[in-house]
C-alpha cells in the first residue's frame, strides 16, 4: 500500500481503509477531522528536531488540508543570505506559519526518507471549528510571520498552544504537573550527534538557561516529544465527557535513516583525548621550535596562533551573544572562561614576539597564555561552587588541555620548561 493511498476519499489518513463520511447536516464541527502528522528528524541541522504539521480533514467538501509553522528562507541572493545570518545572529528570527494539501505534506517527507506518524485527535465538534477557524485566521499573509525561537516558539510549540486552547487549557494544566530528567541542552545534545562541528558549536553557544529541568509542556517544543505526550493526556470535552485525546495512531511511513538517540551520549571522553593531544602537540612544537628554531618557530606560531585567534574570536562572539543579541540561552555562559579575548592577545603578539625576535611581544604572548589558562582553570575550579553548574564540563576537557599545551610550549621555546611552576623540576 503506497502512502498517498492511505487518504481516504474525503482525505482522512485512515491507512487505505474507506470509512464511511459523518454526517454534515447534524452538528457543526461534526464533518471535521483532526490530525497531528509528526515527521521525524532528518540530516540537516534545521530538520533534527523533527517536524509537525495539523490536517484538517472535511467530509464535506472532500479536501483534507494541512497546516504549519516554523517556516523560512534563505533568499535567491548573496545579500539575501547576509541579511538572514545577520538576523538569526542578533535573534530576530522572522519566520511564517503555512499551508499545502495534507498529500504535499506527506509526499515530500516520504521523498526525503523521513518517518511521517499520524494521530487523529479526539475533539469536540465545537473544538475542531474553533481550531479550524483560527487556522483559517493564522494563514491569512497579515498573519503568517511571527518571531520564531528554536526553543520557545517554534513549529511544535504553536501547534501545542494551538490545541491547548481549543480544549480550554487542559494540556498545559497536566504536562505542567509532569518532570521530565532533561534540559534543553541534553535534547539539543542528542539531536546532533550526528554532526560533531555542529553538536560542538551549539554546546559552546549555550549557556546556563539551556540547563534548566525541563516540564513536560516545555519539552514539548520537540515535535518527537509532542506526540507521545499527546497520546498520554486525556481531556474533558464540555459535554462531560473525558477521554484521551488521541484517537488512533498509525505509523504511515516507517523509516530509522535519520533516528535520534533516546538519550544524549557522553563526549567527556573523546572530547578529553582530542584537548590533550592538541595540547602535546603545542607543547612538542614550542620544544622543536625552541631547540631547533628555523622553519619549526613557524610551526609553534602557525599552530598556537590559530588557535588563539580561533578562541579569541570565539569569545568575542560569545560575549555578543551574551550582551547583545536575542538569544537569550545564549547569556550567563561559563564557556567565557574557556575561551575569551585574551587569546586575541596572544594571536597578535606571538608572530612578531617569536618569528620576530621582539622579547617584549614575545613576552606579552606568554603572559596572555598564562592568563587565558588561568581562566580556563578557574572555570574547572568554579565548578565545585553551586552558582557554576553548567553543562560544559566536557567543554573544559577539550580546552583546558590546550591553553595549557601553549603555555609549556612558550615555556619549552623560551628553554625554561622544567622550571615551569606547573610541573616538577627536573621533569
Amino acid at each position: 500500500m503506497t502512502l498517498l493511498g492511505g487518504i481516504a476519499s474525503a482525505g482522512l489518513l485512515l491507512a487505505g481503509q474507506a470509512t464511511p463520511a459523518p454526517r454534515v447536516d447534524s452538528v457543526p464541527g461534526a464533518e471535521l477531522t483532526v490530525y497531528l502528522l509528526t515527521f521525524d528528524p532528518g540530516d540537516l541541522i534545521w530538520e533534527r528536531f523533527g517536524h509537525n504539521a495539523l490536517v484538517i480533514a472535511d467530509a464535506g467538501t472532500g479536501t483534507s488540508w494541512g497546516f504549519d509553522y516554523g517556516r523560512f528562507s534563505f533568499g535567491r541572493t548573496l545579500a539575501d543570505r547576509l541579511r538572514f545570518f545577520g538576523r538569526f545572529a542578533a535573534g530576530d528570527l522572522r519566520y511564517s506559519m503555512g499551508d499545502a494539501a495534507a498529500e504535499a505534506y506527506l509526499e515530500g517527507y516520504r521523498r526525503a526518507g523521513r518517518s511521517i506518524w499520524s494521530q487523529e485527535l479526539d475533539l469536540a465538534p465545537e473544538a475542531r471549528v474553533a481550531l479550524r477557524d483560527f487556522l483559517d485566521w493564522n494563514r491569512r499573509p497579515e498573519n503568517q510571520e511571527y518571531q520564531y525561537h528554536y526553543y520557545l516558539d517554534n513549529c511544535s510549540t504553536r501547534i501545542r498552544d494551538a490545541l491547548d486552547k481549543v480544549v480550554g487549557g487542559q494540556i498545559k494544566a497536566w504536562a505542567d504537573t509532569v518532570r521530565t530528567p532533561w534540559t534543553f541542552r541534553d535534547h539539543t545534545r542528542r539531536t546532533t550527534e550526528n554532526s560533531p562541528a555542529m553538536y560542538t558549536l551549539l554546546n559552546i553557544g549555550l549557556g546556563h538557561p539551556a540547563d534548566r529541568r525541563l516540564n513536560a509542556w516545555e519539552e514539548m517544543f520537540l515535535p518527537i516529544s509532542l506526540r507521545p505526550y499527546l497520546a498520554a493526556i486525556a481531556v474533558r470535552d464540555p459535554d462531560g465527557r473525558v477521554h484521551p485525546l488521541v484517537k488512533e495512531t498509525r505509523h504511515l511511513v516507517e523509516s530509522d535513516r535519520f533516528s535520534v538517540a533516546e538519550r544524549p551520549s557522553n563526549w567527556l571522553p573523546r572530547f578529553a583525548a582530542l584537548g590533550m593531544v592538541a595540547g602535546i602537540v603545542l607543547v612538542a612544537a614550542g620544544w622543536v621550535a625552541g631547540r631547533f628554531g628555523g622553519r619549526w618557530r613557524f610551526l609553534f606560531v602557525a599552530a598556537g596562533g590559530f588557535w588563539s585567534f580561533a578562541a579569541g574570536l570565539a569569545g568575542l562572539t560569545l560575549m555578543g551573544l551574551w550582551l547583545v543579541s536575542g538569544h537569550q540561552f545564549a547569556g550567563w555562559n561559563e564557556n567565557v572562561l574557556q575561551l575569551n579575548i585574551v587569546s586575541l592577545l596572544v594571536a597578535w603578539a606571538m608572530p612578531t614576539g617569536v618569528l620576530g625576535g621582539n622579547p617584549a611581544r614575545r613576552g606579552l604572548a606568554m603572559f596572555s597564555s598564562g592568563l587565558a589558562l588561568s581562566f580556563s582553570l578557574g572555570g574547572l575550579v568554579a565548578k565545585g561552587l553551586p552558582w557554576f553548574d553548567q553543562g560544559n564540563l566536557d567543554l573544559i576537557a577539550l580546552f583546558l588541555p590546550i591553553h595549557l599545551g601553549l603555555f609549556l610550549g612558550f615555556k619549552a621555546l623560551r628553554g625554561d620548561f622544567g622550571r615551569s611552576p606547573l610541573i616538577a623540576p627536573g621533569a
